[in-house]
């Protein structure tokens, strides 16, 4: 096309576009502001002043509660009337008392996305009256050049809360007639302009094209009255027909659009602008659905519909009736959209049974579907928790996010296989807020990974974050998209009706579905396995907490009722904790600031109900002690009589009075000092230890090795400034940017007695202090280091490092219900991308006869290279949270060795220790055990009673060690009958009891990670 007539067309799409909106008259707008969170009905009780144009308002987390009126003027009778409002910033609208929409987000891309949706009437009459009344949000500052990240910061750079700076102004805001005749021609010739952008150049379609928007700028005259324009927008439409009603081939691709707002529940803003996007976005697409018929838009999670069946019950009553006429799709299955890779296996497994039991109640619906677009990387351990729970297919997309030039994820449509062997059909799409023009779908479909086997794609599409979700025009693209040349086709559709297309093309042939096995690693954002660790503290005691509540108020039942339903609310609590940018640490401190107080007040209402059900077990003794251990093996605790360390064994989940008691060791802990260094000599290991804290030295005496290589417990400080994303982000060559670390560092024994030595190290780490407790007990092969840490650093990360001399090409990593398998060297592309990983409780490093492992009980960002695990502790990120990290911490990690196979190590059962320990409660008791498992390798991880309130009790257990196993399981209490259930609580067989020489006795058998959930019938 020549130049003249681009720049003709270019002129004209611009000048149509001014076209659309015909101001009629200001908005007079009365306000006040305000922090609190009120209701509507509250906020027509506030003090309404005048706020005219270029009224300044708005401090930080402020609000401001607007109404004005609009009356309806002769001219525009019969039109549809609309508004552009200028509140500031983003906000929920209501009209006429109802919710009725959103003023978007200022981020928006087209600046009539602001005023196409927001229609009052499409059939005017002279004097009608609207009331308007604007709930808008100032908004708050955050650090945020590229992509959320700061870049270096100079000392002079550094940020400062600013609470009374003010951050808008009242703009104009007008209603007026929207020209939907010039509005329709608008899409059309833009649609055509964005097919020329993909579109071969020298094919005839092109050419067709071209010579259609010529015509369409000799169609229209622009400087006439608007009637006579108006008509000319008709007439031009008209004529642009032939070709935007060419059909599509044969082969064409099929596109499966689905509306999305994908509304984080928290983010860049707290909890209760949350509740406010959730308003504003849901109103905005019931209206479009009622514009548009055949619009479908997905919503997938419970915490979002309970809280607008809280604060907007009238709204909540409308979705209801979209979702039964199959506009509105409830699916998703979980409650929130959580992080997968620190979540526990139970939390994940709750988070399906919570969300599927609500979509069920409320809707009617049971999820076939898990709908995780953002999250951060997807756990081996999910496909066989979604199976066990009922789900069968899992979409997403961020896995494509290669920013760093990772190595690309080869499918889109395939089945996953979980590190038991379970299998789910999983989709990745490739943007979970896209646009719908014709280039962007021809786009997709070009830039898929899959060549072969593939002919159809998911598309959701819509702003999010409180951009309010599709706005018209996507809308409209889809129709014009459901069969033109040249374009995918593009239909409104569920994402399950895909899954199932897809399925018939496989069984005809026309369709190839390879498997993928193993963990889907996320090949970015490695830092949310570290930043704002406080949180991953609080969500590592809430997991055990619930755990420890749980089964002592089943241990509880016969003397007081089980607390199902305050169980249950904390476990929604958790759960929302568990999103995917609160647990990564990737929100505002303001997120974490109100997380906090989540967990505070719940760990304090579970602690309740934990202590209310131990006191139910044991007898009132002024003199006694009972000691409590949740774990499903016998523990030998330590624990202090008369000021004197004694080992108590407690039996395997039960309780037992302090009698079955050994005062003194077999052989007992011994410290000797050799200069500056210290010896701690327990019989089974013996370590030498420098000033720094430093294990220089660590000898097994039982078989003579040496269990470190270099000096072990080696604190490793480096620069870590992300290019992008400060708080998700590790880049791949922060190990080049080492930090010294020669501060003063002070090693004395605090505590010497025959079962334990306590070293005290006190050391200056960079611009922080550090002050750790170094533990070493007898009859035991673990050295634990309790560490608190006054954290003052700007763009650091810090490691402890464990060389462990043990040569081994894959460290075990735990998961949930067991382990992957992970490089320990930088072969290849996608062995040097995983050089930051997760773990849960430990990480490991074995031969065939022996190992060591480092276990923790909150950190869950690790790397391993050559014999060496090194532990990440604390970073130090600057967006968006400026003084993410800085403060005081309490954690613990430990170093643990052993010889022998992998599988009797231990390591699973030290991890648990480290992270649950034996309680004690004054009183006396029996000795009590619930249960009884007779192979090592088989964890009990759970014990709950049944979600349906019969008194039944769910048991989970699972396979630890990757070993296919048969193990008995001896019940210590009446049982009726025995059912294996699926994760969800279903009855599916009836268990026999086992050849043993009890009725409560039964034998089950587990494939290697198999996760089984039994159901006790008392």
């Amino acid at each position: 096309m020549l130049p003249e007539w681009k720049d003709r067309i270019r002129h004209w799409i611009k000048t149509l576009e001014r076209e659309l909106y015909e101001p009629l008259g200001t908005i007079d707008l009365d306000g006040f502001c305000t922090y609190e969170q009120l209701s509507y009905e509250d906020a027509m009780k506030g003090d309404f002043r005048s706020m005219p144009v270029g009224t300044a308002w708005g401090k930080q987390w402020e609000y401001a509660w607007l109404k004005g009126k609009i009356v309806v003027p002769e001219r525009a009778a019969g039109k549809t009337i609309v508004m552009d409002l200028l509140p500031g910033g983003e906000a929920t609208l209501f009209v006429d008392g109802e919710e009725f929409g959103t003023r978007r987000a200022e981020w928006v891309r087209k600046a009539h996305h602001y005023i196409c949706d927001q229609v009052l009437t499409r059939n005017a009459k002279a004097g009608e009256s609207f009331d308007l009344v604007i709930e808008a949000y100032a908004g708050q500052y955050f650090p945020n050049e590229d992509g959320c990240c700061t870049g270096p910061v100079r000392p002079e750079d550094e940020w400062v809360d600013d609470n009374e700076t003010i951050h808008t102004v009242i703009g104009n805001s007008t209603f007026g007639i929207w020209h939907e005749e010039a509005y329709q021609l608008f899409m059309d010739v833009k649609f055509l302009t964005d097919m020329l952008k993909e579109v071969e150049e020298d094919s005839l379609l092109a050419a067709r094209i071209e010579e259609a928007l010529q015509q369409f700028t000799l169609n229209v005259d622009f400087e006439q009255p608007r009637e006579a324009r108006i008509r000319d927008y008709v007439k031009a439409r008209e004529a642009l027909k032939p070709v935007m009603s060419l059909h599509n081939g044969t082969l064409a691709p099929e596109f499966y659009a689905i509306g999305n707002a994908h509304i984080d529940i928290c983010w860049l803003w707290p909890y209760r602008e949350t509740e406010r996007k959730i308003a504003r976005t849901f109103a905005q697409q019931i209206r479009l659905m009622d514009m548009y018929p055949d619009y479908k838009f997905i919503q997938s999670q419970p915490e979002a519909y309970m809280i607008c069946k809280k604060l907007y019950p009238k709204l909540y009553a409308r979705i209801k009736e979209k979702i039964k006429a199959g506009q509105w799709i409830a699916e998703g299955s979980m409650w929130v959209e959580p992080d997968t890779n620190m979540s526990g296996g139970e939390a994940l497994i709750r988070q399906l049974l919570y969300g599927k039991k609500f979509y069920q109640e409320e809707f009617g619906v049971d999820c076939k579907l898990l709908w995780l677009p953002d999250t951060f990387g997807y756990s081996a351990a999910l496909p066989q928790i979604l199976r066990g729970c009922g789900v069968v297919y899992l979409t997403t997309q961020k896995i494509f996010w290669t920013y760093n030039g990772s190595d690309r994820f080869p499918y889109h449509y395939f089945t996953w296989q979980g590190m038991d062997g379970s299998q789910i059909t999983s989709f990745l799409h490739m943007d979970y807020t896209s646009d719908t023009t014709p280039d962007v779908v021809i786009r997709r479909f070009k830039d898929r990974v899959q060549r072969q086997g593939l002919g159809r794609f998911l598309l959701p599409y819509g702003y999010g974050d409180g951009g309010g979700g599709p706005a018209r025009d996507y809308i409209e693209n889809v129709i014009r998209e459901k069969d033109i040349q040249g374009v995918p086709r593009v239909r409104f559709a569920e994402p399950n009706k895909l899954f199932e297309d897809c399925e018939k093309d496989c069984e005809t042939g026309e369709g190839i579905k390879p498997t993928y096995v193993g963990e889907l690693y996320f090949q970015c954002h490695r830092g949310t396995y570290t930043t704002q660790c406080a949180i991953k503290k609080y969500n590592r005691q809430s997991e055990v907490a619930m755990r420890e509540a749980e089964l002592w108020s089943v241990l509880a039942m016969d003397k007081q009722a089980y607390p199902l339903k305050e169980l249950g609310e904390a476990w929604k609590i958790l759960l929302r904790n568990q999103f995917h940018d609160i647990l990564p640490g990737s929100a505002i401190a303001r997120v974490y600031d109100d997380a906090k107080e989540w967990y505070q007040n719940m760990l304090k209402d579970v602690a309740a109900l934990d202590q209310s059900a131990k006191r139910a077990l044991v007898k009132d003794s002024l003199s006694g002690m009972t000691c409590f251990n949740s774990l499903s093996w016998q523990r030998k605790h330590l624990t202090k009589v008369n000021d004197q360390w004694v080992q108590v064994t407690v039996p395997e989940m039960g309780y037992s009075a302090c009698a079955d008691v050994k005062k003194t060791p077999d052989q007992a802990v011994a410290c000797e000092l050799k200069g500056e260094i210290i010896v701690v000599n327990n019989g089974l290991i013996r370590a030498e230890f420098n000033q720094k804290g430093e294990i220089i030295r660590l000898t097994d005496l039982e078989s003579g090795i040496e269990r470190v290589s270099n000096p072990a417990n080696c604190l490793k400080m480096y620069k870590d400034t992300p290019r992008m994303f400060d708080a998700w982000d590790i880049d791949s060559m922060y190990d080049m940017s080492p930090v010294e670390l020669d501060g003063e560092s002070k090693l004395t024994v605090l505590e010497q007695d025959a079962w334990r030595v306590t070293l005290l190290l006190e050391r200056k780490v960079s611009n922080s202090s550090w002050r750790q407790e170094i533990v070493i007990e007898a009859e035991s092969r673990q050295i634990t280091f309790r560490t608190h840490a006054d954290w003052q650093e700007k763009h650091r990360l810090l490691k402890v490092a464990f060389p462990t001399g043990v040569h081994a090409e894959d460290a075990e990593n735990e998961i949930q219900f067991g382990y992957v398998k992970r490089p320990t060297h930088r072969s290849r592309k996608y062995d040097a991308d995983r050089f930051e990983v997760c773990n849960h409780r430990y990480t490991a490093l074995h031969d065939e006869k022996g190992g060591a492992a480092v276990l923790n009980d909150c950190k869950y960002g690790v790397s391993m290279m050559g014999d060496e695990i090194g532990l990440t502790l604390l970073r130090a990120a600057k967006a968006p949270d400026p003084y993410a990290d800085i403060g005081e911490h309490d954690f613990t990690y430990a170093y643990y060795v052993w010889n022998g196979a992998f599988v009797d190590s231990g390591v699973v059962q030290k991890g648990y220790e480290l992270n649950v320990p034996v309680t004690e409660m004054q009183g006396e008791s029996d000795s009590i055990s619930l249960m009884h498992v007779d192979q090592s390798n088989i964890i009990v991880e759970s014990v709950k009673a049944a979600e349906d309130g019969s008194g039944d009790v769910i048991v989970r257990l699972y396979e630890a060690y990757h070993a296919q196993t048969k193990a008995k399981v001896k019940f210590n209490v009446p049982v009726k009958e025995f059912w294996c259930t699926d994760m969800l609580e279903n009855k599916q067989n009836k268990l026999e009891s086992a050849a043993c020489a009890c009725d409560t006795c039964i034998e089950l058998e587990f494939h290697p990670f198999e996760v089984k959930t039994v159901r006790i019938v008392r």
